[in-house]
This record gives C-alpha cells, sequence and structure tokens, in this order.
C-alpha cells in the first residue's frame, strides 16, 4: 500500500542531441554538439548555444511523455529520434533519458490530491 502522506512521483531527465547523418544537408543552424536538456519543466540551453524554433516544436510534443516512465514495449520507451520538420534537412534530435528526479505534487500544483 502506497504511504497516504508521500505525494512524490519520478520523471526522467532528457537530453536531446542534435544528430548530423554523415554527408546530410543541414538547413536548421544547428552545429555538432548541439543539445539541451530538460530537468523537470524547465529547459536548459548551454551558453551561447541556440535551437530552430521549428527543431524545438518537432521535438516538444513528445517530451512530457518521454519523461514518464513507460512499458518496455510501448513505442514511447524505444523510439529516440525525431526528424528535423524541414524534408531537406538530415538531421534528427534523439531523446535519451539521463535520470530519475523526484517531485512533489504540492509543490508542482495547487490542485489537491484525491484520498482513494
Amino acid at each position: 500500500m502506497a504511504d497516504p502522506l508521500d505525494d512524490g512521483f519520478d520523471l526522467f531527465d532528457l537530453r536531446i542531441d542534435v544528430v548530423f547523418p554523415e554527408g546530410g544537408a543541414v538547413y536548421c543552424g544547428a552545429k555538432p554538439g548541439d543539445h539541451f536538456e530538460l530537468r523537470g519543466e524547465m529547459l536548459h540551453l548551454p551558453p551561447g548555444q541556440g535551437i530552430s524554433i521549428y527543431s524545438l516544436a518537432s521535438v516538444l510534443p513528445l517530451l512530457a511523455a518521454k519523461q514518464r516512465a513507460t512499458h518496455r514495449n510501448d513505442w514511447m520507451t524505444t523510439d529516440t529520434d525525431i526528424a528535423c520538420p524541414d524534408p531537406n534537412c538530415s538531421t534528427r534530435l534523439r531523446i535519451i533519458r539521463t535520470g530519475l528526479r523526484r517531485f512533489s505534487h504540492a509543490a508542482t500544483t495547487a490542485v489537491p490530491l484525491i484520498a482513494e
């Protein structure tokens, strides 16, 4: 039985790397080594690095799902590469789960937990 006083939940931290297929065209402005991290709800870019809003838009809808534990057979667990939205750009964004972070329900929302 779950502890009724524990309102905690876990989310994966994510690192999203730009992947460059050899010899492929790059039109999104990305450079080798470009990446960003998602820790909780906060997106972190390395100092001095940007990211195309179009590339970000292609991966953003998947990040909240990738942060959560999924069944090992679920495609959300296994599929990691997201195509650049420009069909002429060969880059991919690779989503990597890097670790678990614990959060408190009460610290993340004003909506109270409902007792079962």
